[in-house]
């Protein structure tokens, strides 16, 4: 079951299946997917937030129905497993963790933009303890984020990290106490809204994109984007804003 609330111009997901340790099903993948239509097709809608009810994040797929039918309602066409790893979006989602995230529950927050994590939280990918193997982007995405080496380990031993060992190898950008993580995300996500839209999204997509190609490429991306952001309305009220000491009023265009 998931949970969808606006607060300013961030959309709150709550995965809320908690006596499933938040477990991704067919209906929870659906939903997921749903609410990323929803974020990506409403101009009102700035950035998400992704959080949870109960004391795990998510422990990854259902293994009921793995075994049942092979997890094939995991997958969604629009985004892949849970809906959304592998799914193509311009809009930044921050993961609030204020518990385990492993296995499947990781990959999904490893397809997130931004990480805020309380010192409950844990990360791994314990596939290989249960004869599996991570298929939902977790191992390139985790050695893109923390580096091969430790990566390796971690996949091929199935063990944590805590969130101060994610925070200082880059995976967790900010560790707050348990219970503040919504709050702080939702901090998070007004910081990002108070910016230019268009700007934040084209920036977005170069960071997202630095491991995918090479240097000449991204220059040439970099060109690209700045003729897209130059084209918008809001790169004249920013400096019109400043001059007049005033916040600006972004139009999204």
């Amino acid at each position: 079951m998931l949970h969808e609330e606006v607060v300013g111009r961030t959309l709150v997901l709550t995965l809320d299946r908690p006596e499933a340790r938040n477990a991704i099903n067919a209906a929870t993948a659906a939903e997921l997917e749903a609410g990323i239509d929803r974020l990506e097709s409403d101009d009102d809608l700035w950035a998400c937030v992704l959080h949870h009810e109960g004391p795990v994040f998510s422990a990854g797929a259902d293994l009921k129905e793995i075994s049942a039918n092979a997890g094939a309602g995991l997958y969604r066409s629009g985004g892949g497993f849970a809906g959304m790893v592998s799914r193509d979006r311009a809009k930044p989602i921050i993961a609030a963790v204020d518990g385990p995230a492993v296995a499947g529950g990781l990959e999904v927050v490893l397809a997130c933009d931004v990480v805020v994590a309380s010192t409950n939280a844990r990360f791994g990918l314990p596939e290989v303890k249960r004869g599996l193997a991570a298929a939902a982007g977790g191992p390139f995405r985790l050695a893109r984020a923390i580096g091969p080496n430790i990566a390796a380990e971690l996949v091929m031993t199935g063990e944590t990290i805590d969130a101060d060992r994610a925070f200082q190898l880059g995976l967790v950008s900010r560790v707050v106490e348990p219970g503040t993580v919504r709050a702080a995300a939702l901090e998070l996500a007004e910081q990002i809204c108070a910016n230019a839209p268009i700007a934040v999204r084209e920036s977005r997509q170069l960071v997202a994109a630095a491991f995918d190609h090479d240097e000449a490429e991204l220059w040439q991306m970099s060109r690209e984007m700045s003729r897209r952001v130059f084209a918008t309305e809001d790169v004249k009220e920013g400096p019109r804003a400043f001059i007049e000491k005033r916040p600006p009023q972004w139009q999204g265009r």
